[in-house]
Order: structure tokens, then C-alpha cells, then sequence
């Protein structure tokens, strides 16, 4: 059976991980067997995770498949749009430094602050009384 070309990426944002798989094609666009536009409700969200698609210009050229678990609707966009900047790397390696400059190939750190001890949250306390 002839193996279907397909180009992989994988995303993390927050705790959201997203497999993506960019497939020659006409620009259908998929996540977890889903529409995107019906998957991803904000505009916000729609931009974020299309936004390495349009600075390269390859937006009609791929299907995209994305599978995408854990986290909020935010950050599995977040998750998908590092997931398409690696696989588009891995399609065409001269798109690295228009990636890069963008800042799409760095996985963004920042993740939930622990709770500490004696205090209601990660940062609020408990109401202070002097007397």
C-alpha cells in the first residue's frame, strides 16, 4: 500500500497537546474530526492557531488534521499553531528564519501558578483582620 505523504508536528501550550498533521490538499482544515471554524468559536482562536499557514502562504496548499487534548479551547490553539510552525519545518527547512522571527517555533513556558500554603489561590490570601 503507497504511504500517504504527510508532514508531523507537535504543539504544547499550557497542558494542551496537539498532533498535526499537514496533508497536500485544497485547505480543508480539521481538529479532533471536527470543522475548524465550528471547533475554534472566537475569531481570536481562528487567527492564533492559522497564523504560520498565512505568514508562509501555504494556507491552500495543506489539509490540516489536528488531533488536540488537554486545557482550554485558548491553549489547544496555541498547541495547534506551534504544531503547524513544526510541521511546516519539517515540509520546507528554509522556512525557519520567517518562522522564527515571528516567534512561532518557541513554546510558550508560562503555565499555571501552584497554590502555596495559608493562602486561598496561587497569589490571593485569605481576608487579613487586625483585631
Amino acid at each position: 500500500m503507497a504511504e500517504t505523504l504527510q508532514y508531523y508536528g507537535t504543539g504544547r501550550r499550557k497542558s494542551s497537546v496537539a498532533r498535526v498533521f499537514l496533508r497536500p490538499g485544497s485547505g480543508e482544515f480539521k481538529v479532533n474530526e471536527r470543522p475548524f471554524d465550528e471547533y475554534f468559536v472566537t475569531e481570536a482562536q481562528r487567527v492564533s492557531a492559522r497564523q504560520p499557514l498565512i505568514l508562509t502562504e501555504t494556507s491552500s496548499n495543506f489539509n490540516v488534521v489536528a488531533s488536540v487534548s488537554g486545557g482550554g479551547v485558548n491553549g489547544q490553539a496555541g498547541a495547534v499553531k506551534l504544531g503547524i510552525a513544526r510541521a511546516l519545518l519539517e515540509f520546507n527547512p528554509e522556512l525557519r528564519g520567517k518562522l522564527k522571527s515571528e516567534g512561532y517555533l518557541s513554546r510558550d513556558s508560562r503555565g499555571k501558578e501552584r497554590k502555596k500554603y495559608g493562602q486561598k489561590g496561587a497569589r490571593k490570601r485569605f481576608q487579613f483582620s487586625k483585631r
